[in-house]
């Protein structure tokens, strides 16, 4: 299927997760491999800002991993939605960088909030 990209009528999620669909996993494909084909779909609207990468052949991702998108770079101007077929590569973390990405997140995940122990009074 070639790459689209849909500026008219909004589209649901459900709509578009039913045109996301992925290849049924093939056995004969290691979960490991490196290049995989995938489907990125991204959205930039007054409503979304997001995108999307699902792997196909049933390849997981997991802490430390990184995927990489093959080929040219998406820009969407505002108000565009981008559905297109591509392929991926997935680099697998080794047994200490999954350790150390798990390990690290916990600490992290302390920047998203912000706790305050102050008083009622007036000064």
């Amino acid at each position: 299927m070639p790459p689209y990209t849909m500026t008219g009528r909004q589209m649901t999620a459900r709509e578009m997760a039913r045109d996301f669909d992925i290849e049924p996993e093939r056995p004969d494909l290691p979960a490991s491999a490196d290049s995989v084909p995938c489907r990125l779909l991204a959205e930039n609207t007054d409503e979304y800002l997001f995108a999307h990468v699902l792997l196909g052949h049933g390849v997981e991702v997991d802490a430390g991993d990184e995927v990489q998108l093959e080929g040219p770079r998406v820009e969407l101007a505002f108000g565009e939605r981008l559905y297109e077929r591509r392929s991926a590569k997935v680099r697998r973390a080794n047994p200490l960088r999954r350790w150390w990405t798990r390990f690290i997140a916990v600490f992290e995940i302390t920047h998203l909030y912000e706790v305050s122990f102050s008083g009622r009074k007036k000064l």
